[in-house]
């Protein structure tokens, strides 16, 4: 079994051969097999400590949230820091089932599925550190006839093995979350873990979709932040791919989920580029086909024009609302997985082949960060890298890339300390 830590984001197969197959660009190895199998079959360390996390029985059980748990307000309106003050939690879920740190667990939620309507769980590690990660897998999108084709659609205990690569190392000094306890978010939604459409339907692809990544992410909050609420000091939100967008779409009510802590957004290659790059019929086809509106905090006035577009204005909604948290982005200035994906939009929606070029590309990011991501100033960060390659954080390169004489594991550690910056080459 092979984790998707950064699973092709769904491309015919002849527009992968014409404009490069995606992967490591000589420094990391997160899309490619090798790597992928490498990461697969390791529990990390563990010892007889208990885990001091609360005991919640059976692995299996779990309480279904009301609808007003798993809908896209919970969570409150937070101070200009992104805290919630002292309103009592929405989620009131039992804590999560106990284990040794280090080993990692399955954790089965009978309410949350995935795309073709089986059911879906979550990992869990407990660490002895002072923080919790929740990271989001990525693993492509459904939208049409080709990306559905290859992206998964269903996911289960017998296929988590865990991971200690990259961001996942328990072992390296280096790793400023090595010790922290993490929570990992399966992928099988094709929604980018964003969607609130049950029964889902798309012109071109048979059967009912359930595209209800975001509705499961609520339901596997009511039993995390229980679990970790006033035991942990601070939350990393990261993903990579769908994952990224996953963590960026999900952000606002995790942060608003653990009032007063840092509560830090890394996306790692999950652009949320301006309607002049990421064309909006595109926009307009996920927001229908998953529901995106449904999932957006109502709050973000700007993020639901008549067009459907304007996606990017909840980057800067979550720049304004948390102005006192740390939002950080990494991309390659040609990230070739993402470049596809963005040319589905091509032609009004029709290109045969979708591609955007690199030059295009390039710009699209450096107009995300210098006008939509910019104000307030110190909140965002990013880091831009030469080169074609996909996804940074699940593996090697976590720890060998560097951009413009900055390692990015450098970046990362100040960015979970606090301090943002822009980086590239």
């Amino acid at each position: 079994m092979l984790l998707r830590l950064a699973y092709p984001l769904a491309l015919p197969l002849t527009a992968a051969l014409l404009l490069g197959a995606c992967g490591d660009d000589g420094g990391g190895d997160t899309e490619n097999a090798s790597e992928a199998a490498a990461s697969t079959g390791e529990s990390g360390t563990s010892d007889d400590t208990p885990t001091s996390s609360p005991t919640s029985g059976d692995a299996t059980s779990g309480d279904t949230p009301t609808s007003s748990d798993s809908d896209p307000s919970t969570g409150g309106d937070s101070d200009s820091d992104g805290t919630t003050g002292d309103e009592p939690s929405p989620y009131v879920g039992d804590p999560l089932p106990s284990a040794d740190d280090g080993e990692w667990i399955w954790v089965d939620f009978p309410e949350a599925k995935c795309r073709d309507g089986s059911g879906a769980g979550i990992g869990v590690r407990y660490g002895s550190g002072p923080g919790l990660v929740i990271f989001f897998e990525g693993g492509g999108a459904c939208f049409n006839a080709f990306t559905c084709g290859v992206n998964p659609a269903n996911f289960d205990g017998a296929n988590f093995q865990g991971s200690s690569s990259g961001i996942f190392d328990p072992s390296s000094i280096e790793n400023p979350v090595a010790d922290w306890s993490f929570i990992y978010v399966p992928y099988c939604t094709g929604d980018v873990h964003a969607g609130a459409a049950v029964d889902g339907t798309l012109p071109d692809v048979g059967g009912k979709q359930q595209f209800v990544g975001y509705l499961n992410v609520g339901h596997f909050l009511q039993r995390v932040v229980p679990t970790f609420l006033g035991q942990v000091d601070q939350v990393l939100t990261t993903g990579v791919s769908a994952g990224g967008f996953g963590a960026a779409f999900n952000y606002d009510r995790i942060a608003d989920a653990f009032p007063k802590i840092p509560v830090t957004l890394l996306d790692d290659s999950g652009p949320p580029m301006s309607d002049m790059y990421m064309a909006t019929c595109l926009q307009k086809k996920w927001r229908d086909s998953w529901n995106l509106d449904a999932s957006i905090p109502k709050e973000c006035t700007d993020c639901f024009p008549a067009d459907g577009g304007g996606i990017v204005n909840l980057g800067v909604y979550l720049g304004k609302k948390h102005s006192k948290q740390r939002l950080g982005l990494i991309s390659s200035l040609g990230d070739n997985t993402i470049r596809l994906f963005f040319g589905f939009g091509n032609d009004n929606c029709t290109a045969l082949i979708p591609t955007t070029p690199v030059e295009t590309y390039t710009a699209g990011l450096h107009d995300l960060r210098d006008n939509w991501l910019n104000e307030p100033a110190g909140t965002w960060g990013s880091f831009f890298l030469d080169g074609e390659q996909h996804t940074w954080i699940g593996g090697a390169s976590y720890y060998s890339a560097n951009s413009g004489g900055t390692r990015l594991l450098d970046w990362i550690s100040d960015l979970i300390a606090g301090t943002t910056s822009n980086v590239e080459p």
